[in-house]
């Protein structure tokens, strides 16, 4: 299965790299490769990931501070990667966010 990020989520994720590599290089350059290792795991195993907050999506936690937001087609055979989200963060963003 093919494992595509959206544009929002791409940037989830360079936001998140470069505000842990002010403080941390090794830390940044660890955490993304978890985001990397984890988008396989909507591609090669689907059903896995738990059921998402937004109805039609499925969520992985691929570190304990970020929620991976994935859609998945298996008729297409395809996942996109919706979101790179905080936990501490509200999920799903509200009306007003």
């Amino acid at each position: 299965m093919k494992v595509r990020w959206v544009a929002v989520a791409r940037q989830d994720r360079a936001d998140i790299v470069d505000y842990i590599a002010v403080e941390n290089p090794r830390a940044a350059l660890k955490t993304d490769k978890l985001f990397s290792e984890a988008t396989g795991k909507p591609g090669d195993f689907p059903m896995l990931s738990r059921m998402g907050k937004i109805p039609g999506t499925h969520e992985f936690i691929p570190h304990e501070s970020y929620r991976l937001v994935c859609e998945v087609d298996e008729a297409a055979n395809r996942a996109w990667v919706l979101a790179l989200v905080h936990t501490a963060r509200q999920w799903p963003p509200t009306q007003e966010d």
